[in-house]
């Protein structure tokens, strides 16, 4: 009898063998099913605003530029859980139903607006039973409104865009009038014919209302100073224990984004903080730790120099030696020398 047809008798583990495999292409297939199911879904339950004129017919706004407009958001009505904006957006939320503890907004911060600033292609979701604020304006620009601006060149300065939610900006009854009065003056220039100067005059007012933000975030930074503190603390015992453990030992950094996960924070809101605070970035911060670390080890004679270089997490001795010597005047050595 042939061996390989289709009437050949198979064995018991050739059935179980066809068995696994069907099994595991129906797993396969249930698998990629749930994938798309959930990526429709995902479509479904957020609308995205492709440009500045299908946001406004969204919200019900007349669109008085194609690239930028201002929105009130009077209780808006949507039936998606969120939205994507693919342009800059910036909220100002005047109210919304958990007194906008969405926002990261707490006892000691400002309760008469907060603002969010989102990059393009960034989804929004106010809450789980909001998807935008209960009342409060939206600004909304494309990038190519920036074209030949002075605000192109340096629109990512502005950090803050990068932040999350949860880090938004409170703003006091002075402040929200201040950001108001900008918005005013855009919602002006909208209602102006548009000619040659209006996308170079629409950038600059909104430069100065991100410059006023950026002030504005400063001094949330102070009244925020007990709560930094403690932030402060948790990130000094956090890289305290990764130099004294010895996993700076092969000579590689923590990245901020690294660090930032570890608190619990955006990365660009970590770097802004620490930036306030000490006024290093991350690595300045790390090496000044390090020397620190190894200047303590040196003095309880934990080792010598280049094993203490090694541990503490400088790639080689002599870079350990020329810092070492420029913050203390002394190199390792002869610091040691003088201990004894």
């Amino acid at each position: 009898m042939p061996i390989f047809t289709d009437t050949a008798p198979v064995s018991k583990y050739g059935c179980l063998f066809r068995s696994n495999v069907y099994s595991r292409s129906a797993s396969l297939i249930y698998l990629c099913l749930q994938k798309l199911t959930a990526e429709n879904m995902a479509k479904e339950t957020t609308l995205d605003f492709k440009t500045v004129c299908e946001c406004n017919k969204c919200l019900g706004q007349k669109t008085l530029h194609p690239q930028a407009t201002i929105i009130n958001l009077e209780n808006p009505c949507l039936e998606q859980d969120a939205v994507k904006f693919e342009f800059y957006a910036i909220l100002l939320i005047e109210e919304c139903e958990d007194s906008c503890c969405c926002c990261g907004r707490k006892y000691y911060d400002y309760t008469n607006a907060s603002m969010v600033f989102l990059t393009p292609g960034e989804i929004f979701q106010m809450s789980r039973n909001n998807t935008l604020p209960d009342k409060g304006w939206l600004l909304a620009f494309h990038p190519d409104l920036l074209q030949c601006t002075s605000l192109k060149s340096h629109i990512k300065s502005y950090t803050f865009f990068n932040y999350r939610k949860e880090e938004a900006l409170h703003l006091s009854q002075r402040e929200t009038a201040t950001i108001t009065c900008c918005l005013e003056n855009i919602e002006k220039e909208l209602r102006h014919p548009i000619d040659s100067h209006t996308s170079t005059i629409l950038s600059r007012h909104i430069e100065l209302m991100l410059d006023y933000c950026t002030r504005f975030y400063e001094r949330q930074f102070i009244t925020r100073e007990n709560r930094n503190g403690m932030l402060m603390k948790k990130f000094d015992d956090i890289v305290s224990e990764i130099i004294f453990s010895g996993k700076l030992a092969g000579g590689k950094l923590p990245s901020p984004a690294f660090l930032a996960r570890m608190m619990n924070l955006s990365t660009a809101y970590f770097t802004d903080l620490l930036k306030f605070e000490k006024g290093m970035n991350p690595e300045e911060y790390i090496r000044c730790r390090q020397l620190e670390a190894a200047k303590q080890m040196l003095t309880g004679k934990k080792g010598s120099p280049a094993e203490i270089s090694r541990h503490v997490g400088f790639p080689n001795v002599q870079y350990f030696s020329f810092l070492f010597k420029k913050i203390t005047g002394f190199a390792p050595s002869d610091y040691l020398a003088s201990l004894n």
